[in-house]
């Protein structure tokens, strides 16, 4: 099967750095992100897009950028650059996306869109010709959160899918819809239920690493975050993945990476993790 692949980039989102790095000490973290005055640092929102068969196909972690972006409330206000302009340098318009692979359902929203939520006034979703892939399993956890992650989910976005009309829950590691040369990695550590694709491709296969692996720092195998539900599981099940992906000679794509979007990774004589071989951007990959 011929794909190409293709980074698509969505609004910067922010943080706040000492729940992002969990119990790393912060002297450690700043050499990594700076930090702004409100002890936030910048995160990447990107996304893939696969081309195959006529289809175009993206691979998102989270909703975040999956709600539309607020008007502007006047015109002194320079538009916001997001996925959509993004994919339009591609020559791909909102009604020409088949399927959203949602990897996960949590939403760390700006806040002028949690305002507009509050107020009654949520964002539609984008891509109103699209399925929504979600693994079953995690859609069960968004549907009934515990407490101790509900503020993740918003119940409106939720809801939003719930009555698309176009949600499709999967259940295995395989997609009859996708077809042959996807499959997916099932990780409980971040939220139980994320799905991470595993796209095949001729030089090795690419696995988009969602919040397991957000960025490159967090190869580190200890690193985790204050939002990992169970961090022991998580930290097992990436050097799991991460294993795996030295054996395929395949390659990483990072969700969150400020600057980097895809890696290849090898693992030195202390048994660490390195990065070789960075792309800024994946401007086009050919099967």
């Amino acid at each position: 099967m011929y794909r190409k692949l293709f980074s698509v980039t969505g609004k910067p989102r922010k943080l706040d750095g000492g729940a992002l790095f969990g119990t790393t000490p912060r002297s450690a973290w700043v050499e990594w992100l700076s930090p702004d005055y409100d002890n936030e640092v910048e995160l990447a929102s990107r996304a893939l897009l696969v081309q195959q068969n006529g289809l175009n196909i993206l691979v998102m972690a989270g909703t975040d950028a999956l709600l539309a972006p607020l008007a502007r409330t006047c015109r002194c206000q320079r538009p916001a650059v997001g996925l959509l302009d993004s994919l339009a340098r591609l020559g791909v318009e909102e009604g020409q996306i088949h399927a959203v692979v949602l990897t996960h359902l949590h939403a760390m929203l700006a806040a002028d869109v949690r305002r507009a939520i509050s107020d009654g006034d949520t964002p539609r979703l984008l891509f109103p010709s699209a399925r929504y892939l979600v693994g079953r399993q995690h859609w069960t956890r968004a549907s009934h959160p515990h407490p101790r992650d509900r503020a993740l989910f918003v119940p409106q976005v939720i809801n939003q899918l719930q009555g698309s009309g176009r949600l499709h829950l999967l259940d295995g590691v395989t997609s009859d819809w996708l077809g042959e040369g996807w499959r997916f990695h099932v990780s409980d550590g971040y939220t139980p239920g994320q799905l991470l694709p595993e796209i095949e491709m001729p030089g090795g296969p690419i696995i988009f690493a969602g919040d397991l692996v957000p960025a490159r720092q967090w190869l580190t195998l200890d690193l985790t975050t204050a939002f990992d539900r169970n961090p022991e599981g998580l930290i097992d099940e990436k050097e799991r993945l991460l294993d795996h992906l030295v054996a395929q000679g395949g390659r990483l794509f990072l969700a969150r990476d400020p600057g980097v979007a895809m890696i290849k990774i090898a693992r030195d004589k202390q048994h660490r993790y390195q990065p070789f071989d960075h792309h800024a951007a994946l401007h086009r990959l050919d099967s």
